[in-house]
């Protein structure tokens, strides 16, 4: 089954102005919308963590963001695309 993990910018921008911290993490698929402020990716089959989203309004990273991915090149192969414009 496809899931898209959506991360809820109008949901930051109401949790800054409301002083909130509601989770701003969905994960979609045809059946139904699951939120959280953290979306674990794990191997089916070893139950190894890929990576993670996290949304921490409390404690941003270094660049000021609130919302990232977070995985370990050890485990998971990655690529950098482009799109032409």
């Amino acid at each position: 089954m496809k899931h898209i993990i959506h991360v809820n910018q109008l949901k930051i921008k109401s949790n800054r102005k409301h002083n909130q911290t509601e989770p701003v993490l969905t994960c979609k698929s045809y059946k139904d919308n699951q939120y959280g402020h953290e979306v674990v990716l794990t191997d089916k089959v070893t139950g190894v963590v890929l990576g993670k989203f996290i949304y921490s309004p409390d404690k941003p990273l270094s660049c000021g963001a609130h919302v990232w991915f977070e995985f370990d090149d050890n485990v998971v192969n990655f690529e950098v695309v482009n799109k032409d414009e």
